[in-house]
């Protein structure tokens, strides 16, 4: 096809060097690996032809469903609007949720054509619910198709996608919603400098992060998210966090280098936090260049598909347990505490708001609750496990008679114990870290997180070990079941090829003690009394002593997780 049948919708006045279609005029690849690479690095980023061509066959190359709307479809529908150009524009779906469509580089006439495309998928989609990203993409591949039925047809293949374990478009506001849970938790795990910031400079950390598809798909420039799509068609929906967290970085960096901008972290109104960044994305293009945006994107390591894909079915399954589906407007949930009814002997509600922005998105949506506390119910393991049993993840905290404040997340019931008899048995998920407060604040993951290269250098245990069933397969990413109303955490050791016990020993207690951290030493003991413990490095957590090594504990703490959002 000529060039200029991809250039109908374009207003080349804005497309600056892209304008000049240079580089490569063809594709000569089939193997998927070499694809990739050469996606990544742009090898038809600078021919618009060439680009459109290869849009064209990597859309050609979805699965779909055996009955998916072509241009043929369009065609007999909208008519020809090749020789009949739209005259008004249609309104666009309620499933859109208010999100604009972006102008780009279109021709102002070609907002029209965006919106009769859009009309004419949600006729023909009738079970998508949610899709804010809909008019982005919508926008994006109007660029590069000759017409709009082939437009409509890209998109519908996009959302026809049935490759089992692979979506490109989230559809219904239950997978929106989770995503954005899954963003949170990302975040949280590779971006913490970013996310420390976030939490510190605003009172709604969730509604922040509900913008994440937006930053990439609306409010980036023209030339990046080009860049960004040429990755994502090749790799898939991954390639958008993986870029929506290379902006959370950019952003941090550039609060750093702002005047005071590290100095003035103040608490604001989500909808200033929200407009900053979004002001800053869309204003990009000065400082950071699209491969300059896709090197840091691709440079985060440890960044798997199926981590993601883990903390996708958990965060969903956890919003369905919460009653949410599919239609629901997005509920306010605040991640700051109520200072007026928050009331600890060990933290304050800063400090506890602090510790609430390291636990998983999908409890954040909850409050703290007292279960346990040695003041009131006495220096007792077994009142201890009598008051926490029952309860899934909890909170352990703990202060020292030399003022230092430490604890632990524990993602798993205390009951569990129960299964190894009189026996010490480790028990728990990878979610679990221990932390301290005082004098200084610091988390401690599990090391397979933050270290995998420590993991895979531990001892090899006896060979009982290495068949205790800790075989990963790559192809089940179904949490494990549990009883109705349980929450499944995405971590499991099973998850893993670990090749020693002493890297997935999370929890453990029993008559006279509990351990969390085990392996060349625990990250806390404490004695059944509650009242001396230890602390030391594990191999587990990778952990300095969170405190003096041998402590007395002046009072400990419990908190469960109670849902605010429960009506």
């Amino acid at each position: 096809m000529a060039e200029e049948d991809y250039s109908s919708f374009v207003d080349w006045n804005q497309m600056g060097e892209l304008s000049k279609s240079s580089g490569p005029t063809k594709v000569d690849c089939k193997d998927l690996k070499e694809f990739k690479q050469m996606a990544r690095l742009g090898h038809w980023a600078k021919n618009h032809k060439l680009r459109a061509q290869v849009y064209q066959q990597l859309i050609k190359a979805i699965p779909c469903r055996t009955v998916t709307p072509d241009a043929d479809v369009y065609r007999d529908l909208m008519g020809n609007t090749v020789t009949k150009k739209p005259t008004m524009i249609i309104s666009l779906p309620e499933f859109v949720d208010d999100s604009p469509l972006p102008r780009y580089c279109l021709k102002a006439e070609a907002v029209a054509s965006a919106h009769r495309v859009i009309s004419c998928l949600a006729g023909q989609f009738p079970d998508i619910s949610h899709c804010p990203a809909l008019p982005a993409v919508v926008a994006l591949l109007l660029h590069f198709s000759a017409d709009e039925a082939q437009c409509f047809e890209y998109v519908s293949r996009m959302l026809a996608c049935n490759e089992p374990g692979k979506r490109l478009l989230d559809q219904t506001y239950l997978a929106y919603e989770s995503s954005c849970m899954t963003f949170g938790d990302l975040a949280n795990k590779y971006c913490q400098a970013a996310h420390k910031l976030i939490v510190a400079t605003n009172q709604d950390v969730l509604e922040v992060y509900s913008d994440w598809q937006h930053w990439v798909l609306g409010d980036l420039p023209f030339h990046h998210v080009a860049r960004v799509l040429d990755v994502y068609l090749v790799e898939g929906y991954k390639v958008l966090y993986r870029v929506a967290l290379a902006l959370l970085k950019f952003y941090r960096k550039h609060k750093a280098g702002t005047p005071g901008g590290q100095a003035s972290q103040q608490q604001q109104h989500s909808e200033g936090v929200r407009a900053d960044i979004q002001a800053f994305v869309k204003g990009i293009g000065s400082t950071v260049t699209p491969d300059k945006l896709l090197e840091k994107a691709f440079s985060i390591r440890l960044f798997s598909r199926k981590e993601i894909t883990l903390l996708q079915l958990t965060n969903e399954k956890s919003l369905q347990q919460k009653g949410i589906t599919v239609k629901q407007k997005r509920r306010n949930v605040h991640l700051a505490l109520n200072p007026d009814t928050f009331t600890s002997e060990i933290v304050s509600a800063k400090e506890m708001r602090d510790i609430w922005s390291w636990i998983p998105e999908r409890f954040a949506l909850c409050q703290p609750q007292l279960l346990f506390t040695t003041s009131t119910h006495g220096c007792s393991l077994n009142r201890f496990y009598s008051h926490c049993e029952g309860y899934e993840p909890t909170l352990l905290l703990i202060r020292t008679t030399d003022g230092d404040v430490c604890g632990a997340f524990l993602s798993t019931d205390w009951e569990e114990r129960k299964r190894g008899g009189n026996k010490l048995s480790f028990f728990g998920t990878g979610e679990c870290f221990v932390f301290r407060l005082k004098p200084e604040m610091e988390r401690y993951e599990w090391v397979v997180i933050r270290h995998p290269e420590l993991a895979s250098a531990v001892k090899v245990q006896a060979q009982e070990d290495a068949s205790e069933g800790q075989n990963s397969d790559s192809n089940n990413l179904q949490p494990p079941d549990k009883p109705s109303g349980d929450l499944s955490p995405f971590l499991s050791a099973r998850h893993f090829n670990l090749n020693s016990r002493n890297t997935s020993m999370f929890m453990a207690g029993n008559f006279d003690s509990i351990i969390v951290g085990g392996g060349e030493g625990n990250a806390l003991y404490i004695d059944s009394e509650l009242n001396h413990g230890r602390t030391g490095r594990c191999t587990t957590f990778d952990n300095p002593p969170l405190c003096a090594e041998s402590f007395q504990v002046s009072l400990l703490e419990v908190w469960g997780f109670q849902d605010a959002m429960a009506s």
